[in-house]
């Protein structure tokens, strides 16, 4: 069984050689992670400056992505951010319970997608929504579990895309399962499954690690390290590098640059090949950073600076593949004006569907709770109901 690819080898000179002897700091955690500036060690095709960089092991992944390709990528990159952006506003105007933002995590979300194929199994968490987007769910679906009037909204076989987990790291026990039967089945298709750093430290993902091992499982784990786990930090959880876990269970484990597309595009369709061809699962550390909340109920302000997040903030994916895409010609002005009146366009059908969506059954928390009834849950509806029905009585008066 394969320990650990060339890949992965070339960046294990970080935070978890020395993470043995003495506990690290965020500072030194950073400064550990083996490579120059403070900065992690890991697959990086294109700067945040936007200039592409060569790499032997991962180039041949993306050798044959066109210019046209490359605006694709970037398309899909803006109207994520900007379907994001007008959920976040429709949650502070009261028309979403909550919403989980992927502010930042574009290229991780965009690159992994666009490597997939169309009879690979996606198992997301509540955060792809760019997954979602290269997947062909509309948009609008996702918003009405938010708002509490589905259960998800689309049909998972339609686009072999599951519907969004709650519950931290179960998706990754059901992808596991899922690409057991892939592999009895005989099918050369791949499974993925999403998670964040918090995810990692749910022991549902020790075990998916364990069991896709074993089975030589043909699914990838594509964990997005956004260093935030609501408000905890990745070092208060590990004292290693997250993709390094993979080499305990006997598989490779890769770091890639979180907001660099064409990396992202490029390992995963490495892990995917990896897959489908019978050498079993991956580990995906996509190092990215959530510049905005964890949730709209989070106020990330109490736990993080603005330092921090102003220097991510001048690694931001989309601006660092429009760079690109303007330093090589590749796309002119009114590329970016047509986008952008694309990008509002979205935005209005985004906001008018969940206008047009009716308010969610107060009462329907009550149901299903217990399959014949209890008493203890009819007296609470009784209550419910009492106290919604004062907010008619004011009215009336």
């Amino acid at each position: 069984m394969t320990v650990e690819s060339t890949a992965a080898r070339t960046p294990r000179r970080s935070a978890g050689s020395k993470a043995g002897t003495k506990r690290t700091t965020r500072t030194t955690a950073k400064k550990d992670a083996g490579a120059t500036g403070g900065e992690p060690q890991l697959v990086q095709l294109l700067t945040p400056e936007g200039k592409r960089v060569k790499n032997a092991e991962f180039d041949k992944y993306v050798a044959g992505v066109t210019a046209e390709e490359l605006r694709g990528l970037y398309r899909d990159m803006v109207l994520t951010r900007r379907f994001d952006a007008e959920a976040t506003a429709l949650q502070r105007q009261g028309e979403l319970g909550l919403w989980a933002s992927l502010l930042g995590q574009e290229a991780a979300q965009i690159g992994s997608g666009r490597a997939l194929r169309d009879d690979d199994y996606v198992f997301p968490t509540y955060r792809e929504h760019g997954v979602a987007w290269c997947r062909g769910v509309d948009p609008t679906n996702l918003l009405g579990m938010f708002r509490g009037v589905n259960n998800g909204g689309w049909d998972p076989s339609g686009n072999n895309f599951h519907l969004y987990t709650i519950v931290i790291g179960s998706q990754t026990l059901h992808a596991t399962g899922y690409a057991m039967g892939v592999a009895k089945d005989g099918a050369d298709s791949a499974v993925i499954a999403y998670f964040g750093d918090g995810a990692s430290s749910q022991g549902d993902v020790a075990e998916s690690f364990t069991f896709s091992a074993v089975y030589n499982a043909p699914v990838v784990f594509f964990c997005q390290n956004n260093q935030w786990a609501i408000s905890e930090p990745t070092e208060k959880q590990s004292r290693v590098p997250i993709y390094q876990r993979a080499q305990g269970f006997g598989f490779p484990g890769v770091r890639v640059d979180g907001n660099d597309v064409l990396g992202c595009l490029a390992v995963t369709r490495w892990a995917l090949e990896r897959a489908r061809s019978g050498e079993g699962p991956t580990l995906v550390e996509a190092f990215t950073y959530r510049m905005g909340a964890h949730t709209t109920s989070d106020d990330p302000t109490r736990y993080r600076g603005d330092e921090e997040r102003q220097a991510w903030e001048a690694k931001d994916p989309i601006l660092r593949l429009r760079r690109h895409l303007e330093d090589s010609h590749h796309a002119d002005e009114s590329f970016f004006a047509e986008l952008e009146t694309e990008s509002e366009a979205l935005g209005r059908r985004v906001r008018e569907a969940v206008r047009a969506m009716p308010d969610p059954d107060h009462f329907a928390i009550f149901e299903n709770v217990y399959a014949d009834g209890h008493a203890l849950v009819d007296e609470e509806r009784a209550q419910f109901a009492a106290y919604q029905a004062s907010f008619a009585d004011e009215g009336g008066n």
